[in-house]
């Protein structure tokens, strides 16, 4: 068997898509986007054509080696989530081609099923009550949300005091059975970070998400060691060598690598287990299509540490097209009583519907994150 064709669809609300066709008729699908960057990650894709066609699609290993190493260049997020969409699409081929679905390949399920959560809120974490009762009402058990909007490196407490108010509101209104997952998403800098994780405590958050931007490892440990709440990162690490000192500093219980970023299902399996050594939670980061969001349920299905998957169903993102537009009626991802189904079917066990996804593509999207300044007009972390 032989790669023939690579074909992307950059489709709303803001995904791009991946077709890899083989001369025997099989073909596979994989997410390889970077929010905001749909465009980029084509060209990426176009360019390793050269390097793909005529390739065996079978040899996932040695075409990841490949791609990853070939050149002076290595890592990083646009090279990888070009490789995660590739890999997701090759093992998206094996699975059909051994009628299996990819974590039976990968040596079978620990679970039939994962527990999952929503976004609520949108980027200003506005109606948080309203909209975190309304999961309950749909059988959800856990939410995520930001906690604040624009926040100085230093801020006032009247600032850090509205915050608090509203999540203890929400814990309030919503009570224990619900668990909430706080995203600062970067806004938030070491000085308020370790006032807000303090603060924070009592309400006994799952997680917070991204405490300080990634880069800041160092700090993060230190943050860690002072608090109760478990720290997680990873959505924006992209290999296995970006999450070691994570692990070595211990700067978080919690690891959420995207597979649409992190190198595809063969990396995130390798760094759920390599999180596993170190007894870390693995709680795969997805807010993205049904492609990247079937590919890291075959992650679920062989990573014994992953407890949480997070999903797109309905985030504000979402307003023109949502997961199950791009699935045949019956061939999507199913949610019951919180939890997602692990994929039975072969490859990721999805069926792309491919007349909606040409007649998407036609539209097309320019998704672009929001350009956000603080009162003294200097940049803020969006």
């Amino acid at each position: 068997m032989k790669i023939t064709a690579l074909r992307t669809y950059v489709v709303p609300p803001r995904w791009l898509f991946l077709k890899v066709e083989t001369d025997e008729g099989l073909a596979g699908w994989g997410e390889p986007v970077l929010e905001g960057h749909a465009e980029t990650l084509a060209a990426k894709i176009a360019e390793l054509e050269d390097f793909l066609i005529g390739a065996d699609p079978m040899r996932i290993e040695d075409i990841w080696q490949m791609l990853y190493r070939n050149g002076c260049y290595r890592g990083g997020p646009v090279l990888m989530s070009a490789l995660s969409g590739i890999d997701m699409a090759l093992w998206d081929i094996k699975g059909k081609h051994l009628g299996a679905p990819v974590h039976s390949v990968l040596g079978g399920p620990v679970r039939d099923k994962v527990r999952t959560y929503c976004w609520v809120g949108g980027d200003r974490s506005e109606n948080l009550i309203e909209g975190v009762k309304g999961l309950q009402a749909q059988g959800y058990t856990a939410a995520k949300m930001n906690i604040c909007e624009e926040l100085q490196i230093v801020d006032s407490y009247a600032k850090v005091d509205g915050i608090v108010k509203k999540l203890f509101e929400l814990r309030e209104a919503v009570g224990t059975s619900m668990d909430l997952a706080f995203d600062f998403h970067g806004r938030v800098h070491g000085p308020m970070a370790k006032v807000l994780l303090r603060e924070l405590e009592p309400i006994r958050p799952m997680f917070v998400e991204d405490a300080v931007v990634s880069t800041q490892i160092d700090l993060m440990a230190d943050l860690a060691a002072g608090t109760s709440i478990p720290l997680t990162v990873g959505e924006r690490l992209h290999s296995r060598y970006d999450f070691k000192p994570v692990f070595e500093k211990r700067a978080a219980s919690i690891v959420n690598p995207d597979t649409a970023h992190v190198g595809g299902i063969s990396e995130m399996v390798r760094i759920g287990h390599m999180a596993e050594a170190y007894d870390v939670a693995l709680a795969p980061h997805c807010p993205l299509g049904p492609i990247a969001l079937a590919a890291c349920l075959q992650v679920d299905a062989v990573c014994y540490n992953a407890f949480i998957q997070e999903q797109s169903l309905g985030i504000h993102y979402n307003s023109t097209s949502d997961l199950g537009d791009y699935t045949t009626p019956g061939n999507g991802l199913r949610v019951e009583d919180g939890f997602l189904a692990i994929p039975t079917g072969p490859g990721l066990g999805i069926e792309v519907d491919e007349a909606v996804v040409e007649k998407a593509a036609a539209q097309g999207h320019r998704w672009r994150a929001p350009v956000w300044r603080h009162e003294d007009g200097s940049i803020s972390e969006w």
